[in-house]
């Protein structure tokens, strides 16, 4: 067995191991072979020297992270232990867009970044994780910052409206106010990213278009920023359609929990089965995010975690 002390200088220790210790016993649990004792700014660590030397390097990138992001949740400390060095910080400069009243909006978690990255390689990404995982969020970011960037000339964005079943005629009002209660999540983003009176004229001029699933057909989108939310509830024939839209100079974002499928029994999801077939064509990437990407409430987490392990003991 071997010791070694390490001297933190010049970190706010409430950051790093949390208000009450909290994410320091995150830590401690991630490294049960080392012994980890901790007084001020000096860590005491016991074990053989590859532990040793392992739990350094880990703990060097928590501190990086929060150097470069101000931010380490538990949910972070997890990911960075899970990935590898180059994998954290490939991408330093992690803001997207500026809201409104210069509000910086950022992506928060390394699968949120990796959406970054990869629609700049890629002209069509999927996203695919549970919920509270700042997919919607950060796919509407990524768009508004292309727009303002003048990298497209609209934004396109539309939701399978599934619980009117596509037939929204029987609800009052115009087209748009029989969309907003499907549509809110995407407005709530718009709203953090783009003054009211702004958003206003891009909607009334159709810069930015808010429409169903199913206005898409024998449309080709030029030139556009298009965004699939809730692709699990499209049918496959719907996603077929879809992603047949994409013109030329197009991104196309398609996010979606294959969790929480809408669909009757009977139908089979565009989502799942386009994960299926084009998971290998070149020009498309897929991310997976979980609940270590939640940056809601902490039980949020909790939840997925405890609804992933029943689906699991059904499965078994």
């Amino acid at each position: 067995m071997s010791e070694k002390l390490i001297t933190l200088n010049n970190i706010e220790l409430i950051k790093l191991f949390g208000t009450t210790n909290r994410k320091l016993e995150k830590i401690k649990s991630l490294f049960p072979k080392i012994k980890i004792i901790v007084r001020g700014e000096k860590i005491k660590i016991i074990g053989s020297n590859d532990q040793i030397s392992y739990f350094e390097d880990k703990l060097n990138q928590f501190i990086k992270h929060l150097d470069l992001y101000n931010s380490l949740t538990v949910n972070q400390i997890e990911r960075i232990f899970d990935s590898n060095k180059d994998e954290v910080f490939s991408s330093i400069d992690n803001v997207i867009t500026y809201g409104r009243n210069g509000k910086i909006i950022k992506a928060r978690t390394l699968n949120q970044r990796k959406m970054i990255r990869e629609i700049v390689k890629n002209d069509m990404i999927f996203a695919i994780g549970p919920a509270g995982t700042g997919k919607t969020y950060t796919a509407v970011a990524i768009a508004v910052n292309a727009l303002k960037q003048k990298q497209v000339k609209r934004i396109v964005l539309t939701r399978p409206a599934i619980e009117a079943g596509e037939n929204l005629g029987f609800l009052p009002g115009d087209l748009k106010e029989k969309l907003d209660p499907y549509m809110q999540p995407i407005y709530d983003a718009l709203f953090d990213m783009i003054p009211l009176d702004k958003l206003n004229n891009y909607i009334d001029n159709g810069t930015i278009q808010i429409a169903p699933l199913a206005f898409m057909r024998g449309r080709t989108l030029d030139n556009s920023f298009v965004i699939l939310d809730e692709g699990q509830n499209a049918t496959e024939n719907q996603m077929k359609m879809f992603l047949t839209r994409m013109g030329t100079s197009a991104k196309f974002i398609i996010t979606g929990d294959l969790s929480q499928i809408d669909l009757s029994k009977s139908q089979i999801s565009g989502l799942l089965k386009a994960k299926e077939k084009l998971n290998k064509v070149k020009g498309i990437s897929f991310i997976y995010l979980d609940e270590k990407d939640v940056i809601r409430h902490k039980l949020v987490k909790q939840i997925i975690k405890a609804y992933k392990t029943k689906k699991n003991d059904e499965n078994n």
